[in-house]
């Protein structure tokens, strides 16, 4: 397994729509045992095949909730529906981050629950139904995927925030990546 360098904001992988998954092969397999590794090492909960600069609709999960039930798997062409988003300001416990956008948070509003329909590293069909954080982290990865960042989403408040962090640290440009386990962005 190799870990792989996440590209940052700005990068055209991130803001473009991706391409569906093909072949289910050693290739895509070696692909998703390096997604895992890359994730693990940076440390995150999801990574999307685009933040990898890999514009296939593709992503890998790994959540373990607060009663120790851990939930790890791999979406390829997945499909999502949500709940209705709901009414109001999004609270503080309601924060995320991105590994493009490393060591900013920002609270956003997500829907409470999601079901996944998507295909394993082998081809499988699964379906997923999940809620709380789960359902967000899959929000947040099949984003990825239409070339959408939790930035993009975000409120005035949020906006502006992400904006002036993407300034400070010169980001928003084609070409910038960081490499877990090497780089201490405070991911």
């Amino acid at each position: 397994m190799t870990v792989l360098p996440i590209r940052i904001t700005g990068d055209p992988v991130l803001h473009t729509v991706a391409e569906p998954v093909t072949d289910f092969d050693e290739e895509l397999r070696t692909l998703v045992a390096d997604m895992f590794a890359t994730m693990e090492a940076a440390p995150g909960v999801g990574l999307a095949a685009p933040q990898i600069g890999i514009g296939t609709r593709l992503f890998v999960y790994d959540w373990t909730d607060s009663e120790g039930v851990r939930t790890r798997g791999v979406a390829a062409n997945p499909e999502l529906w949500i709940s209705p988003l709901p009414i109001g300001v999004p609270e503080e416990d309601e924060e995320e981050g991105c590994l493009s956008i490393p060591g900013e948070r920002f609270a956003l509003k997500r829907a409470e629950r999601a079901i996944l329909r998507a295909q394993d590293e082998h081809g499988e069909h699964y379906e997923l139904e999940t809620s709380g954080w789960l359902a967000r982290i899959l929000q947040h990865e099949f984003d990825h995927l239409d070339g959408i960042l939790y930035a993009d989403r975000l409120d005035a408040f949020g906006t502006k925030g992400v904006q002036k962090a993407i300034k400070r640290n010169k980001w928003g440009v084609d070409g910038l990546s960081w490499m877990p386990g090497e780089d201490d962005l405070d991911a």
